[in-house]
Parts: C-alpha cells; sequence; structure tokens
C-alpha cells in the first residue's frame, strides 16, 4: 500500500510538469522559463506551485490579480495521482511487474499530457507523440525480449514490422473516417494531430483493439456534442481527450481483442 501510496504523491508532482508541457509546447514557448498566472502573469512562488495543495489555499484564485485559476487544473492533478496508483495494481502481479508499471506510466502520462493540450488549445503536440512513441517502443520490446519472446535480430525484426503494421492501419483508417466526414460534415471533422494520436494509441493497443477505442471514444463525446449542439455558443470540442480516455478504460482493464470477442459471443 505505501507504494500506491508514493506513486500517488510522484503521480500529483508530475502533473505540474505535465500540465507545463500541455500548456507551453504547443505554442512553442520556452519549457525554462518560470510558471506564471495565466491572467496576470506574475512568477509564481514555490507554494503556488504544489498541486491540490496550491489551489485549495489560494481558494481556485491567484491571490495577486483575484482571477480565477484555471479549471482544468484541480482535476487533471487529481486524475494523475489516481491514474498512477491504478496502474500500479493493474500490473503489479503480473510477470515482470516493475518494467510494466513504468511502461503503463509512460503509456498514460503521454495520453494525460495530449488530453490537457487539446481540451486547451485543440493541437496535438508532435514533440509529445515523438518522445512518448519512442519511449514505449524501446520499452515494449524490452519486456518482449525479457519475456523471452525476442531471441534473435529476425524475431527483433518481426516486432518491429507488427508495430508499424498497427501504426500503418490506424492511421489509414483515421484518414478515410477523416475525409468522410469532412465530406459529410463540410468542414474539417479530425485534426491531424487526432490521426497521429491513433499511431501511438495503436502501437501499445494494436489495431483491431484501437477501432472499438473510437467506437468508444465516440460514444463518449455523443452526449457533450448533444449539449454543445444547443448551447447558444457552440464551441469545437477536441476528440483527442475521449480517444485518450477510451484507451485508458481499455489498457488498464487490460482488454485483449480476442477475449472481447469471446465475450461478445
Amino acid at each position: 500500500m505505501i507504494y500506491a501510496v508514493i506513486l500517488f504523491v510522484i503521480g500529483i508532482i508530475l502533473s505540474f510538469f505535465f500540465t507545463k508541457l500541455g500548456y507551453r509546447l504547443p505554442l512553442g514557448e520556452d519549457m525554462l522559463e518560470p510558471s506564471r498566472c495565466d491572467k496576470c502573469n506574475h512568477e509564481l512562488k514555490l507554494i503556488e506551485k504544489i498541486p491540490i495543495i496550491s489551489y485549495i489555499i489560494q481558494r481556485g484564485k491567484c491571490k495577486y490579480c483575484n482571477q480565477k485559476i484555471s479549471r482544468l487544473y484541480l482535476p487533471f492533478e487529481i486524475m494523475t495521482g489516481i491514474l498512477f496508483v491504478l496502474t500500479y495494481f493493474v500490473f503489479i502481479n503480473d510477470e515482470l511487474p516493475h518494467l510494466k508499471i513504468i511502461f503503463g506510466l509512460f503509456f498514460i502520462s503521454g495520453l494525460i499530457i495530449i488530453c490537457y493540450s487539446d481540451i486547451k488549445y485543440m493541437i496535438i503536440s508532435d514533440e509529445i507523440l515523438i518522445v512518448f512513441t519512442s519511449i514505449i517502443v524501446i520499452l515494449k520490446l524490452y519486456i518482449i525480449f525479457r519475456s523471452e519472446e525476442i531471441l534473435t535480430l529476425l524475431d527483433l525484426g518481426y516486432e518491429v514490422i507488427f508495430m508499424l503494421i498497427d501504426a500503418f492501419v490506424m492511421y489509414f483508417i483515421m484518414f478515410v473516417i477523416k475525409k468522410l466526414g469532412d465530406l459529410v460534415f463540410k468542414k474539417e471533422s479530425l485534426g491531424n494531430g487526432d490521426l497521429k494520436l491513433m499511431i501511438y494509441i495503436a502501437i501499445v493497443m494494436g489495431w483491431k483493439l484501437s477501432i472499438i477505442i473510437i467506437f468508444i471514444g465516440s460514444f463518449l463525446a455523443l452526449i457533450p456534442s448533444i449539449i454543445n449542439n444547443y448551447k447558444k455558443d457552440k464551441v469545437m470540442l477536441p476528440f483527442g481527450p475521449f480517444l485518450a480516455i477510451s484507451t485508458m478504460i481499455l489498457f488498464l482493464m487490460k482488454v485483449d481483442f480476442n477475449s472481447l470477442l469471446e465475450l461478445l459471443h
């Protein structure tokens, strides 16, 4: 249990950096610049950077300009901690548990950052996708190697090819969906970031399960879309967070495509 508590604390601490990445990378801002208030631009002090606690102490407002702090911060901080703990419990009893926990934490961390930037700006950063995709590919291959599923360079080549096939098939499917959506709605239905996001997801989940993720993500987006449609001030809803949420649900439930087919039968 102590490890779960530690991971929760690590999660909420890292959430500060995740939101910083999601906030700055899409705008091309310097990551080394001190953190500042979104409204009055004053430099945040150490106490104002502590996740959850700073929000409670300041009652959700900047103490300098008295403007409300973005409502995104608190739920992202709490959910990051919870997701880290869930990842620990899901994989702790597996073979090579520590490697799989690390793999899961990196995979979910990438999805969390993507969620934040897509909600904030409707932009999914290429830098985040490239870095986290590279990390999960290396970790996935290493886990397969440690499981003795890779014995030769030829085996390694096959695994890389399988991942590339998953990525290509999913990108092609999303590209077709996007083009059909553009024709039906007479406007851009999906951003290019959503297509690239599905490559990241497919490498871990496989292209078959990724199709299920699209359906679940679409279902999750249905109610917010209906509510938005009846609003006077309609806004564009990002699809990336719904894809990320549906991915995390299936990933943490350890859903396998074949077992899912058996369940449906």
